[in-house]
């Protein structure tokens, strides 16, 4: 899935702050330093400034120590007026004393109209301002404080970017960004840096130049998560960049495609979001002229075919001198032949990595508990330094007791090495039957939607939508990334598997359908029920209406159907076609739905939510039958032939709903006139083109 190019990761480790600025705020608090403070938060540095503007008394407030001590930078304006502050001071010798402490404090001196000599020679105006402190007592330690301060490395404005402060601003923070170390949001990586260090030394071979690397490996071993990683630490550095996530998955996709990513691609680089891309030539001549405008960080994550890497990063002369492309891929010899820069091989993780990511996702941190050394070392022998494999069997061992440790080992024993999927079902086979299912559902049908309508959708079909993906979470089967469920491809093969493998070579028997060709010779079938038959995903599949309604009418059983897909500009009638719903359904999703009503016989009974976006529906039943609409709870027409909705009659029990009810409309009225409304709620989401009115009589 796509992703943002904003820059994920945090600066941050054990420390509250990442800077603090220390500074005359007489000189400096309206102007350089609320310049620098906000020019920091933009960059998602972490900064301390104090701007209750109260020096009082000898000594700095608790507060303020407390500040110092939890700052990893210390960042120190010198000002004509600095010395003439006792707090200021006093903050100094604070600051420089964490520098003494096992830490990994930092001091950055930054002399705005002073020179660095005369603050520590106490001379010149700088002096002039430190002389009324010279019968203080502390005033040698200030003294020793700010001959040490001066000694460090950092910037002079007189002496940087001609003296212009704006420019002068963006150097220091680069240069604190620079020093910052990058904690990614993933805290569970393990010997990352050194990988990342040996990418990005790989990409400023060819400074002057556009540079193509390619990331190789199988799958699981981490080629992703060091993209990622790459990405984040480096994407500043670039005036656009965009990450392309599962281009192997999403350019196979009928509704997505490569058109999609191109379009993804540009949007993100670009940063305008009404870029459309008509078709996949379109997409590369809009690349070819818009991309050399700028230097651009591309990563494209898992390419599986040349022609994936022909639309997105055709030719070096596409893109501006200075600009990177990063690859990842099973296939070594897709890189090969693009002709990239360079090649490298993720590496598996070493025995001492593996232990200490085993014991992270078990126990929180890479010191074992005691008694569970060896058994977490025997674990990992068995993972073969799959990251993947690794943090997965390490989150289902976590707050396990030593039996289960014991029982996991004695599975594992029996899994040939070759096994990676069996060790992955360990994790699998621990959860709960709802658990399960539903990481089946994730892995068959709801990888890549948005979570709250999966949720939404779990919980029409009678699941604990929430504890069961907080706990896929915890065992790492499932993330979440920009509001949306994703899966690595290891996992989805594996519960896609479950699915299938006790009825290989017989689909009609799968709880779960999504592959089209099976779908299209299941409703092609007039042979037989098809009971086991749960859900149903049809993407872009090409069908006449008549053979799905047929085919529908075998599967009794079917709780949730999903279609997507486009038909002629025919209106496919009821008498012609004779439509058919199971009334075992409580999950309906039907965008351009063919005909012009939901069929009589359909009593919808278990629906909880009706999708039918684009459909050419002019009546929610045929012959506008009554319904018994209990559990009904969302309703989305949007933009459909529909134009009135009249609960009364079209619902006559639907208004008994005890829970709020949805309903995305778009062009048509709702009358509720006569209705026995109880604790109901209207939501209306109006589109930008319509309005929409509620008849409340």
């Amino acid at each position: 899935m796509a992703s943002s190019s904003t820059s994920s990761s945090i600066h941050k480790t054990s420390f509250k702050y990442d800077v603090f600025l220390s500074f005359r705020g007489e000189d400096t608090r309206t102007n350089f330093v609320d310049h620098l403070y906000h020019a920091l938060k933009l960059e998602n540095i972490e900064t301390y400034k104090d701007d209750k503007n109260l020096e009082k008394g000898k000594k700095i407030s608790k507060e303020l120590i407390q500040a110092i001590e939890e700052s990893r930078f210390h960042v120190v304006v010198f000002s004509k007026n600095y010395a003439s502050s006792s707090w200021c001071l006093h903050e100094l010798v604070k600051i420089m004393e964490c520098q003494e402490t096992p830490t990994d404090h930092n001091v950055y001196p930054i002399f705005y109209h002073v020179e660095p000599t005369h603050v520590r020679k106490q001379s010149g105006e700088f002096g002039k301002s430190f002389a009324k402190h010279e019968n203080d007592e502390v005033a040698k330690k200030w003294k020793e404080a700010l001959i040490e301060a001066t000694s460090l490395s950092g910037r002079e404005l007189r002496t940087t970017a001609d003296g212009h402060e704006a420019e002068f601003i963006k150097l220091v923070v680069k240069d604190i960004s620079s020093k910052l170390p990058t904690v990614y949001a993933d805290g569970n990586l393990i010997g990352m840096r050194a990988r990342i260090n040996v990418v990005v030394s790989s990409l400023r071979t060819f400074p002057d130049e556009v540079c193509m690397i390619g990331l190789t490996g199988m799958g699981g071993v981490g080629k992703t998560t060091l993209a990622r990683a790459v990405f984040d630490h480096i994407c500043k550095e670039f005036e656009g960049s965009s990450f392309v996530e599962n281009v192997r998955e999403s350019s196979n996709s009928l509704l997505l495609g490569l058109k999609s990513l191109q379009q993804q691609v540009l949007r993100d680089v670009l940063n305008r979001q009404d870029i459309i891309v008509n078709g996949v030539f379109d997409g590369k001549t809009m690349m070819k002229k818009h991309m050399p405008s700028r230097k651009v960080l591309l990563v494209l994550d898992d390419v599986d075919h040349i022609d994936q890497l022909k639309a997105l990063a055709g030719e070096p002369s596409w893109f501006m001198k200075g600009s990177r492309i990063i690859i990842t891929t099973r296939d070594k010899q897709v890189l090969v032949a693009h002709k990239v820069n360079s090649i490298h091989d993720v590496s598996l993780l070493t025995d001492e990595e593996a232990i200490c990511l085993l014991r992270r996702c078990a126990f929180g941190t890479e010191i074992p508990s005691p008694g569970y050394k060896e058994l977490s070392e025997k674990v990992v022998s068995y993972a073969a330094g799959l990251p993947l494999t690794i943090t997965i069997l390490g989150s289902s061992l976590c707050d396990a007791k030593e039996d289960v440790w014991i029982d996991t080992l004695q599975e594992l024993e029996k899994i040939p090495l070759d096994g990676t999927l069996q060790r992955l079902e360990l994790s699998y086979k621990g959860l709960d039957t709802n658990c399960q299912e539903i990481c089946l559902d994730v892995a068959c049908i709801l990888k890549g939607w948005e979570k709250d309508e999966a949720i939404r959708a779990l919980e029409s079909c009678g699941f604990h939508a929430i504890r069961g993906l907080n706990v896929l979470e915890k065992k790492s089967l499932i993330t979440t990334r920009d509001g949306c469920l994703e899966m690595h491809d290891h996992l989805q093969e594996m519960g896609r598997y479950i699915v299938r493998r006790l009825h290989l070579e017989e689909p009609n028997k799968h709880s779960r359908l999504w592959i089209n060709k099976e779908i299209k010779d299941i409703l092609g079938s007039d042979h037989g029920t098809h009971e086991a038959i749960r859900c149903v995903e049809m993407i872009g599949l090409e069908i006449n209406p008549e053979i799905v309604m047929k085919g529908l009418g075998h599967m009794k059983q079917l709780r949730f159907l999903h279609v997507y897909t486009y038909y002629s500009n025919t209106d496919w009638k009821s008498d012609e076609v004779c439509p058919y719903f199971p009334d075992a359904l409580r999950w309906l999703s039907w965008e351009r739905y063919p005909f012009r009503s939901l069929p009589k016989s359909f009593q919808a009974n278990n629906l909880v939510e009706l999708q039918m976006r684009y459909s050419k529906i002019v009546e929610l039943w045929e012959d506008k039958d009554r319904k018994v609409l209990h559990k009904l709870r969302f309703l989305d027409l949007d933009n459909s032939k529909l134009k009135n909705l009249d609960l009364d009659q079209d619902y006559h029990c639907c208004i008994r709903l005890l829970l709020l009810l949805k309903i995305t409309i778009a062009g048509f009225e709702v009358n509720t006139a006569g209705a026995k409304l109880t604790l109901l709620m209207f939501l209306i989401l109006l589109s930008e083109d319509d309005k929409e009115r509620i008849v409340m009589t």
